[in-house]
């Protein structure tokens, strides 16, 4: 790495420092003091130490200086029991206490990142370097190491702990966060996505009070409401200045992620694993990761933000094969006939979609054992010959001869009590023994804490994907997990949420990694899973299941905070629209679609030629911007959050640019909407495709463009510029 990006240790001060982004600690006498999360310091000369007083009676390490406390310092391992009386990010049952005091002993640097065990991990390419910082409690004789690497390429900061159990009886983990981090007082807005289910990833801002905002998962997923991330931003921040800092999590599971402001305003961030539903027996010589969290950091707003996570998401974590690979334009055979399909309907729906140059035939839910509706059959996981009219080999075939990818919808993680799986194994389903099953679709939950069940799903699978041609896997997760009680003992149970995690993890990791050139999709319920965990193994995720245009704006909007658009799955579905039963345009559904992957989820067996004709225009249209899209640099023009009528978004990539604007409803006597575009080349001079006109950069991005629509309700317009 460059000198001035590298992990350095002098005196008693530890410089962490990935491009752009510094992380700055002091030891104090054991305790690790967080001095600077920000903007790079090449010299750090104690500027902002916290001045020492004695404060309304904090708790003091030592009797002879009261002047020293844990709560009023700036820390980056909050212990529980110490007199720091904000939220701890660890507490270790050991004996009959949970208090625990672990000191600094050591610090070890290595070339490359340390990867959590058994959990997803960004991958480096060498291009990073980590700082493992060792705490120990001789009293517990417990180790705790926390690892710090830094990114040669981004702004952008990963952090996981260890904990280590050298001690002759077994503890418990109560709680042990990924990240925890104490910033000066401040004015500071704390940015979320939370939602529901098909209105996901909604941008919700608040400013940051005195007390506890949290946001958390206990579903066993990380859920519709809320996901694994927090930005900690300045009050002023906008889109285009201002500093901010993001913190993910590298999980799927149940995670709670909090803002603490203290009595002297002093602000405390935490993310990690939920504790409400945890815990984790630690026997003698046994160790324990937590998930790996990301800290992002951007002086240049929320743009610049989002940029530094989008590509950090990009370039480190989606898998590498697909992370700058074009994704295919698919059509999925789900809105178009749900459960209610014959091998010669889809072979009919194939050959449409080849003829407008759709590049990918998706076969949804229905496929296998006696599935003809949502009430059974799923662990069934082998072809039904009687409804696809052949072998699944045979149609796979059919559908490579036209020209077209194939692919598969699977929902591994379920079982239906009306399946062969169940009737074999009743006790591999999630249940508390004695009671009642609590149901959700007729479904319930695999077990994936239950070795057993690991290993009989990658058999299956594995002949599923080993013995056909599969370029395309939809893995869907359309429940909760409810009634935790497969363990013997209490304290197994309260394993099971982050065994089941880790057993999911083992599952798409080993099949991943022996069928990597199959591209796989996440969705759960639609996005109900979209987080970074899944992300790392699986490179597209299904945004939401609502496909009306209008109502994925903000979700489309919410999703480019952290992610990039390459990851997000968008489609044309038909109208009126199956969730909210709006009529749109075609021409707004696919330039909505078109700032996503795109996708079609309509029967194109029964559109007129003239419709078919437009999608085929829209096909070979976005097959010119795609590279854009899916690999530009990301502007957000206009927000659609909020009750706002119109959107609007930017993609830049090499020397082009499209601009998708989208008005809800229609106006009277309002002035046509003037776009400031961002990100181009002053003295630059760019056309607009299509046509001979010509604009510099400058007034492109200060004087603005205007946008004009005719009269009506969810109407759009699209301009791609060149370049001269």
């Amino acid at each position: 790495m460059e000198e001035d990006m590298a992990i350095r240790i002098e005196q008693n001060l530890f410089y962490v420092e990935s491009k752009g982004l510094s992380l700055i600690l002091e030891n104090r006498d054991g305790y690790l003091m967080l001095k600077h999360l920000g903007r790079p310091i090449p010299s750090y000369h104690f500027s902002n130490t916290v001045h020492e007083k004695d404060h309304a009676f904090s708790g003091n390490p030592t009797p002879d200086i009261r002047t020293f406390s844990l709560d009023t310092q700036r820390q980056v391992l909050g212990q529980h029991g110490l007199g720091d009386f904000r939220k701890p990010s660890i507490q270790i049952q050991h004996g009959a206490t949970e208090v625990t005091d672990f000191l600094y002993v050591g610090a070890n640097i290595y070339s490359g990142s340390v990867e959590a065990t058994g959990l997803p991990n960004p991958y480096s390419v060498d291009q990073a370097e980590t700082l493992a910082l060792v705490f120990e409690d001789d009293q517990a004789a417990l180790r705790l190491t926390i690892y710090y690497t830094a990114y040669e390429d981004r702004a952008t900061i990963t952090s996981f702990s260890k904990i280590e159990n050298y001690s002759d009886e077994t503890v418990v983990i109560h709680k042990a966060l990924s990240v925890l981090a104490d910033v000066p007082a401040g004015d500071y807005d704390v940015i979320t996505l939370q939602g529901a289910y098909a209105r996901e990833k909604t941008v919700c801002r608040q400013q940051v009070e005195q007390g506890i905002f949290s946001i958390s998962s206990n579903r066993g997923a990380s859920g519709h409401a809320q996901t694994p991330a927090l930005i900690l931003a300045d009050h002023e921040v906008t889109e285009d200045a201002g500093s901010a800092l993001a913190f993910q999590l590298l999980y799927s599971g149940n995670f709670e992620g909090f803002v603490q402001k203290n009595q002297l305003s002093e602000v405390r961030v935490g993310l990690g694993i939920n504790p409400e539903n945890f815990s984790w027996e630690l026997a003698p010589n046994q160790s324990f990761d937590t998930p790996v969290a990301m800290i992002s950091y951007s002086h240049e707003g929320l743009t610049g933000l989002s940029q530094e996570s989008q590509a950090f998401v990009q370039n480190h974590i989606i898998p590498s094969q697909f992370a700058h690979k074009e994704r295919p334009i698919l059509i999925n055979n789900w809105e178009a006939t749900y459960f209610d399909f014959k091998k010669d309907k889809l072979l009919e729906l194939a050959d449409e979609a080849q003829k407008v140059g759709i590049e990918l035939f998706v076969l949804d839910d229905g496929w296998f054992g006696n599935r003809f509706d949502d009430n059974r059959a799923l662990g069934d996981w082998t072809v039904n010959e009687e409804k696809l009219g052949g072998s699944l080999a045979e149609l796979i075939q059919g559908i490579h001869e036209k020209g077209l990818q194939f692919g598969l919808w699977v929902e591994p993680e379920m079982i239906s009590v009306d399946s062969d799986l169940y009737r074999a194994h009743p006790d591999w389903a999630i249940q508390v023994p004695g009671y009642e099953h609590t149901y959700s679709r007729n479904q319930l939950v695999l077990d994936f804490a239950n070795k057993e069940v690991v290993a009989y799903i990658k058999q299956v699978l594995d002949d599923l994907l080993g013995n056909h041609e599969i370029d395309y896997i939809k893995w869907d997760m359309n429940r909760n997990i409810t009634k935790l009680g497969n363990g013997k003992t209490y304290l197994e149970t309260k394993m099971q949420s982050h065994a089941y995690i880790l057993g999911l993890y083992e599952v798409v990791s080993y099949l991943t990694e022996k069928y990597e050139n199959i591209l796989f999709e996440s969705c759960s319920g639609g996005g109900g899973r979209n987080d970074l965990g899944m992300m790392r193994y699986f490179p597209q995720v299904w945004a939401s299941d609502n496909t009306d245009a209008i109502a994925r704006l903000p979700i489309q909007y919410g999703s480019s905070y952290l992610y990039p658009t390459i990851s997000m799955g968008a489609h044309v579905s038909a109208v009126p629209n199956h969730q909210m039963g709006r009529m749109t345009p075609l021409e707004t559904r696919g330039h909505v679609a078109m700032m996503g992957n795109l996708g079609y989820e309509l029967d194109l067996t029964s559109l007129p030629q003239e419709e078919l004709d437009r999608i085929a225009a829209q096909v070979a249209h976005y097959k010119t911007i795609r590279p854009l899209v899916q690999f530009g640099k990301h502007y957000r023009l206009i927000n659609p959050s909020q009750g706002s009528n119109q959107a609007a978004v930017q993609f830049t990539y090499q020397d082009r640019t499209v601009v998708t604007y989208v008005r809800v409803l229609s106006t009277v006597e309002e002035i046509e909407p003037t776009l400031k575009l961002k990100g181009l080349e002053e003295d630059a001079l760019y056309r607009l495709e299509g046509t001979d006109q010509v604009y510099s950069g400058a007034e492109l991005m200060y004087a603005g463009l205007t946008v004009v629509l005719p009269q009506g309700d969810f109407l759009s317009k699209q301009y791609v510029f060149v370049k001269k």
